[in-house]
């Protein structure tokens, strides 16, 4: 059969004319995307990717204008929420493409002449379509924003003869069970972060990991961690004590962003920042629009400002003066883990980096935000790409502990503070040493530390209970070695450990006494 070549062509308008100027690479993407459109039958579809902070609304509100002038035919452009609808109308706008915003409001459409382009929340439109509400004609194009969110899919079934557009910066669809080749047949890859990053679009990410025991999260049906077995963990004292700990480290006086996986988290953390004298918000979509809009002008305006939140500003939101995101959480979601970071990725005059906190593990199992992703893969194979993603016990088996500098200097006369489990293993069974004397040698170790760094016997006991860490990570990789990696076997052996060392600690006083 015979390719059919569109008597169209989107790059013959020039840039300009009605619109604003573009950035070189903005206006490569539109040439490959109006190839494409010119290319492929009317029930044939497209997603094109382009990195948070790329500029994927102007992309698209320049292909709806060129496509209207070109075509004669309208346009409608999906989002999937109300902050998204009013910011793609006022591009629109700014591009002379005169829109209507189909929204609660909005009752009836009728084909009316006088708008070319619609916008529209997905829930709002399928509910007027359902209801027959909705009776515009000559669509040739659809463009839907942040595609890799399913709730799009319901409207297709109304548009299988027009082309449709999606725009994403990650072609991972947000349920592992939904893949994004299934509605489109086409990928377009913009520029990516790296490149974005070097020529100055973008600032450049400096990450911080802060390596954390995963073990008691629980992955759910979507393919993330659920929102309760985060919670247990997240909400917990200690790890509420590191959030504050890295805070203070690593963004200390910066207007820092923090991203949770639960309300209960989020509240957490404002009391612990709270407790601490630090001048913190909360926000979740629970918030009202009046309290929400006083909250981010707030956090605007207010220089060492920290937010907290949950779920609400990965899409839509859009404040360059960030200087720290906090990730709060773990998340098997590279969408996610790329929405999270682009928050602070703007760029300002005098802000050409900033700060990333990793708290979840997501740096060792995604890599960098700015590293090379293979996204022609992800989308043909995103099955083949989660199996492919490490495994929470791979990455903490390459985490090596070291000591917080404040700890250290309670053992500041100690001369030798580490103990490598692996290398002592692998001597010990070299020498047809049984395995336990691993332990009973570090165990040994942490006695003169807590002895040397002690005036008595009740403060060598007190500096025991500061190494739990540690202990916890000696322990984490002798069972590594030993093959012996069940929750009961490790709490029982940190537990034996903490006894025997006390009894240790007790026995070298005693001794030195007699």
């Amino acid at each position: 059969m015979e390719e059919r070549i569109k008597d169209y062509d989107l790059t013959e308008i020039q840039e300009g004319e009605d619109g604003k100027d573009l950035y070189p690479f903005q206006s490569e993407a539109i040439a490959k995307i109006s190839e494409k459109l010119k290319e492929l039958e009317d029930n044939h579809n497209i997603l094109f990717q382009l990195p948070t902070g790329g500029g994927k609304t102007v992309i698209f509100s320049e292909i709806a204008r060129r496509y209207i002038l070109a075509t004669g035919k309208k346009v409608l452009i999906l989002t999937h929420r109300i902050e998204l609808c009013k910011q793609t109308s006022g591009m629109l706008t700014d591009f002379g493409v005169k829109n209507k915003i189909i929204n609660s409001k909005v009752k009836e459409v009728s084909d009316d002449n006088d708008y070319m382009c619609f916008v529209a929340m997905v829930e709002t439109l399928n509910n007027r379509l359902q209801d027959e509400k909705v009776t515009v004609e000559n669509i040739g194009l659809v463009i839907v924003d942040e595609a890799h969110y399913n709730s799009f899919r319901k409207l297709f079934k109304y548009f299988e003869n027009v082309n449709i557009l999606g725009v994403t910066a990650t072609p991972l669809s947000s349920s592992i069970k939904l893949p994004m080749n299934e509605n489109y047949q086409e990928l377009v890859i913009g520029e990516s972060i790296k490149s974005l990053v070097d020529q100055g679009f973008l600032a450049k990410a400096t990450t911080y990991s802060y390596n954390v025991r995963l073990d008691s999260l629980k992955i759910g049906i979507n393919g993330d961690y659920t929102v309760k077995s985060s919670e247990q963990l997240y909400g917990n004292f200690m790890m509420q004590e590191k959030l504050l700990r890295a805070y203070e480290e690593k963004s200390y006086g910066k207007k820092t962003l923090i991203f949770n996986n639960g309300i209960a988290t989020s509240y957490g953390v404002y009391d612990s920042f709270k407790a601490a004298g630090y001048d913190i918000r909360h926000l979740d979509h629970h918030v009202g629009e009046s309290e929400r809009r006083d909250i981010l002008n707030w956090f605007k305006n207010t220089p060492d400002a920290i937010l907290t939140s949950v779920g609400i500003l990965t899409t839509g939101f859009d404040e360059p003066t960030v200087e720290t995101i906090i990730l709060n959480r773990a998340t098997r979601s590279l969408s996610l883990y790329h929405q999270m970071i682009g928050r602070g990725s703007r760029v300002l005059k005098n802000k050409k980096d900033f700060t990333v906190i990793d708290l979840g593990n997501n740096l060792h199992r995604f890599g960098l935000w700015d590293s090379p992703v293979d996204w022609y893969h992800i989308f043909m194979s995103p099955h083949q790409y989660y199996d492919d993603l490490k495994s929470d016990e791979i990455i903490e088996r390459q985490f090596v502990y070291e000591m917080p500098d404040e700890l250290k200097k309670k053992f500041s006369k100690s001369k030798d503070i580490t103990f490598d489990v692996k290398k002592e293993y692998k001597k010990a069974m070299s020498m047809g040493i049984h395995s336990k004397n691993v332990i009973k040698d570090s165990i040994e170790q942490h006695t003169r530390m807590c002895k040397e760094n002690a005036e008595d016997m009740w403060d060598a006991l007190d500096l025991a209970k500061l190494l739990k860490d540690d202990i916890q990570d000696r322990i984490k990789h002798y069972s590594y070695c030993t093959i012996k990696t069940t929750k009961n076997y490790l709490v029982w052996l940190e537990e034996d450990y903490t006894r025997r060392l006390n009894s240790a600690i007790r026995k070298s006083f005693v001794i030195e006494e007699s």
